[in-house]
């Protein structure tokens, strides 16, 4: 969690560490999070450029800096209102000449603002300005050359020619419009004023993808991830950006929120698979997506800024609002908050969220096959009629061998494969892919080495190979078993390092884990001195063993390095197999 913080995903709930490590759809919006949010004004289509600009920058709330002279505010407004400072309309001076007196603000339903201003001696002026496709609906005139001509198919189709051009440079296309006006209309609603509007022009900006997302996406292929756009914008910007960082290979697998409303569920459900980009959407299009998606079993990841992507954030598996642009209600709803905005980040939290179920499960099977060998060398013995360890024996063991390297197994670095493996599906139990088995065969030949190592240690002694004397033993056997099995644990954490791959492969020996070495010296330090520390190894009823029964029992504790390895080999084997076969069935 604090390495997540670390890397500017704060989780909010513990919860959604372990589905991050099983997300198998990202559903992304597009600006600040694929892109920079750092838009610039490129490219314009209009006669009258200096009354673009004016439009533009009134019918914004972004303001300018008096001393920078650089725009505060949205960044798509922020945006128009330099570019008009370019083109020497400067937004400060233009509010006080003609102030703003009415407003249809923003809406994302109708893609469209519009502001009345008082324009001096009784008349006032109306701009508005929007989304291409949306604002043309609204005018029935455009002011070209100078003149204002009826608003024809011809001039309306060479608008549409214009937008689509700079929409296929992945450029973000704005379009404003005017009216002037005698008086200030009695309704300022959207329907009553947004209507005769005269065109003027549409501006063309940029925002560049984060040079980091595109590594990102791909990581996002070969860990079997899907990553979906889906954006406000024009579906030529996105399908042109989505090129560009590799989300999709043709316009094909485009689509819009229009038509994505005119299929059924049923269409809908069978034909989702098709599109990894969404343009033109709704807060109820995003819903409708993520919905679909886990119809089909898929965890699916979702982020939103917005009031009105919290129900799409809620219903997703993994909510992610964005910390820099969301709202507080959007934050409010989320799993995860990004503190960059940034979709590298998410791609980031999914292996990190990896890692850490990697790791409790290392934990996990390590402290399981610990105690399951306590369990079978205690029992066996106890069946047998001797005493192979005492109660303090096995709390020490538990406290110094067992504790340490399990918690030193919690900061193990991310294998090498981890995020070229596919998602893990959320009912896969713990204990799947083999651990369970492991457990089972690790604890039951650690036990069975402690066992041996009492008997060596009883041999070693000169005392009789017999139960009865088994009970009898002189501290040899138990001292030697007590070795071994806080050796064979401190061993095993080693092996423990990773579930499937060898301990001596080039990944695994190259990111040494200095915690586990640090937990393997205290232990082997404090285990050496409880033995050999006159009146400590008197209370533990230990002997001091020779050098030979020494080495003896540790030699012993490190057969469980080549034994684990070779039952990695057998088990992924049988894994691969099973796989295999799955396969099989479902393709016939």
């Amino acid at each position: 969690m604090t390495k997540m913080a670390k890397k500017k995903a704060v989780v909010k709930r513990l919860t959604a560490v372990e589905t991050l490590g099983c997300t198998q759809i990202i559903c992304s919006d597009k600006t600040g999070t694929l892109t920079q949010n750092k838009m610039t004004v490129v490219d314009t289509y209009g006669d009258d450029v200096a009354l673009i600009a004016r439009a533009m920058a009134q019918a914004s709330d972004a303001t300018l800096d008096p001393e920078t002279f650089d725009a505060v505010g949205e960044p798509t407004e922020c945006a128009l209102v330099n570019f008009a400072y370019k083109e020497n309309q400067n937004k400060t001076d233009l509010d006080k000449t003609y102030p703003r007196v009415a407003e249809a603000p923003f809406d994302s339903m109708r893609k469209r603002m519009s502001t009345i201003h008082d324009d001096g001696n009784g008349a006032y002026v109306q701009f508005t300005k929007g989304a291409p496709d949306e604002l043309l609906k609204c005018c029935t005139h455009a002011k070209i050359n100078g003149q204002v001509v009826e608003l024809t198919d011809d001039i309306r189709t060479d608008i549409l020619g214009a937008n689509k051009a700079m929409a296929n440079e992945a450029l973000r296309v704005l379009a404003a419009a005017y009216k002037p006006l005698n008086a200030i209309p009695d309704s300022v609603n959207p329907e009553d004023i947004e209507k005769d509007l005269i065109f003027l022009g549409l501006t063309g900006m940029i925002d560049p993808v984060r040079p980091e997302v595109q590594a990102a996406i791909a990581e996002c292929k070969t860990a079997g991830i899907r990553a979906v756009m889906i954006t406000g914008d024009h579906i030529d910007t996105a399908v042109a950006i989505a090129k560009q960082l590799g989300i999709i290979q043709d316009a094909s697998q485009a689509i819009t929120g229009a038509e994505m409303a005119e299929m059924s569920d049923e269409e809908f459900y069978e034909r989702i698979v098709e599109f990894s980009v969404y343009a033109r959407v709704q807060p109820e299009h995003k819903v409708r997506i993520v919905n679909t998606w886990k119809k089909r079993g898929m965890i699916t990841a979702m982020t939103g800024d917005g009031v009105n992507d919290a129900p799409s954030i809620k219903s997703a598996d993994i909510g992610i609002g964005m910390g820099i642009t969301g709202t507080d209600v959007t934050k409010g709803a989320a799993d995860m908050v990004l503190q960059d905005d940034n979709f590298a980040t998410i791609v980031t939290a999914v292996g990190e969220g990896r890692r850490i179920y990697d790791n409790i499960r290392k934990a996990i099977q390590f402290l399981l096959a610990s105690n399951l060998a306590e369990v079978v060398s205690v029992f066996i013995a106890t069946m047998c009629g001797f005493t192979l360890l005492k109660p303090m024996h096995l709390l020490w063991i538990n406290l110094i061998t067992d504790t340490f390297p399990a918690l030193a197994l919690g900061t193990e670095t991310a294998e090498a494969d981890l995020m070229r493996r596919a998602p893990r599906n959320e009912k896969e139990g713990i204990f799947a892919g083999g651990v369970g088995v492991n457990i089972i065969i690790q604890g039951v030949f650690i036990g069975l080495l402690t066992l041996a190592s009492f008997f060596i240690g009883h041999y070693l002694a000169g005392e009789p190979m017999t139960f009865e004397a088994f009970a009898h033993d002189t501290g040899h056997g138990m001292t030697m078993a007590f070795l071994t099995l806080s050796m064979t644990e401190m061993f095993h954490a080693f092996n423990a390092r990773s579930i499937n791959h060898s301990i001596f492969s080039k990944s695994m020996l190259k990111k040494q884990n200095w915690f586990m070495w640090g937990a393997f010296a205290f232990s082997l330090l404090a285990t050496v001195l409880v033995i050999y520390t006159p009146g400590l190894n008197t209370a533990f009823d230990f002997t001091a063993i020779d050098a030979k029964e020494f080495f003896i029992a540790m030699a012993l504790g490190a057969t469980v390095i080549p034994f684990v390895e070779v039952s990695k080999v057998v088990t992924n084997f049988v894994e691969k197999r099973k796989a295999e076969k799955k396969a099989l069935k479902e393709n016939n």
